[in-house]
């Protein structure tokens, strides 16, 4: 029997990746998106193409009352649930000294409370029902290393790690799991699509970035799929209260002591 699952945010990106990965792994999905159904619609025909079903549903998970339609709707055409992933999230850098009200109130509705109301109906839910399911957020790699200009985005990666901490020990009597994945540099745009939507300033980027890896290369929405299919599945049955960081090396150096010239990656810095 195929195991059911909810993933928000994955018309495109770590999402879409995350939704294909579980659909190859056993699940059929209903997936979240906000704004481009085409986008819905390419992510379905790949589950389907897996042999699972999909449905996808738009919804600004931004307003907490979309939280809860998107659920009972998802559930309902799903017939039950095995596992959530939280997936939908913003974005926004900004320094401090810049900081505004609306890109601030944007990142913890969505990145934050949604997460904790999703997690909250499907926690419901699987007690009700006896379910020793899961519950995975993605996070960042940004809660464990700082940088300029994501006080609030590093800030609430951190926090939902730390609440799904006590999330875990809330559920852990009912033999639900929850675990976080924090990826790191994931590259989610081909340089067509790059090219295609006009975004200048990413040009070049990844490329220039994945070579600056410890493991020479960036991320893909893939990597992360994996590392929640490991999460939910009975491998990892004797895991929660965890974060998997995904990230290829990327913030384990911190600051070389010294950098020779010519050097691209970090041997022989220290």
């Amino acid at each position: 029997m195929r195991k059911k699952a909810i993933v928000t945010g994955a018309s495109r990106g770590i999402g879409r990746g995350i939704a294909l990965c579980l659909a190859e792994n056993g699940y059929d999905i209903a997936f979240s998106y906000k704004s481009k159904e085409e986008e819905a619609m390419e992510t379905a025909d790949g589950i389907e193409r897996q042999g699972a079903k999909a449905w996808y549903f738009q919804a600004d998970l931004e307003k907490p009352q979309e939280g809860k339609r998107l659920f009972d709707r998802a559930l309902e055409s799903l017939g039950g649930l095995d596992l959530l992933v939280n997936n939908a999230g913003v974005t926004r850098f900004q320094s401090i000294l810049e900081l505004t009200m609306e890109q601030t109130m944007e990142m913890v509705s969505l990145d934050f409370l949604n997460y904790i109301l999703m997690s909250h109906y499907a926690a419901g839910y699987m007690k009700e029902h006896g379910i020793r399911g899961n519950i995975i957020q993605i996070t960042s790699s940004r809660a464990q290393r700082a940088y300029p200009g994501d006080a609030v985005y590093g800030g609430i990666k951190a926090a939902l790690n730390r609440a799904s901490c006590s999330m875990a020990l809330d559920l852990a009597p009912y033999g639900i799991r929850v675990n976080c994945v924090a990826p790191g540099a994931v590259c989610i745009r081909t340089p067509q699509e790059i090219e295609r939507d006009g975004l200048t300033d990413l040009a070049g980027f990844w490329e220039g970035l994945g070579s600056r890896i410890p493991l020479k290369r960036n991320g893909s929405p893939e990597d992360i799929g994996k590392a929640v299919v490991f999460l939910a599945s009975e491998c990892a049955s004797y895991i929660t209260g965890e974060v998997l960081r995904v990230d290829g090396g990327l913030i384990l150096p911190g600051m070389p002591e010294k950098i020779q010239e010519g050097k691209t990656d970090w041997s022989g810095m220290a």
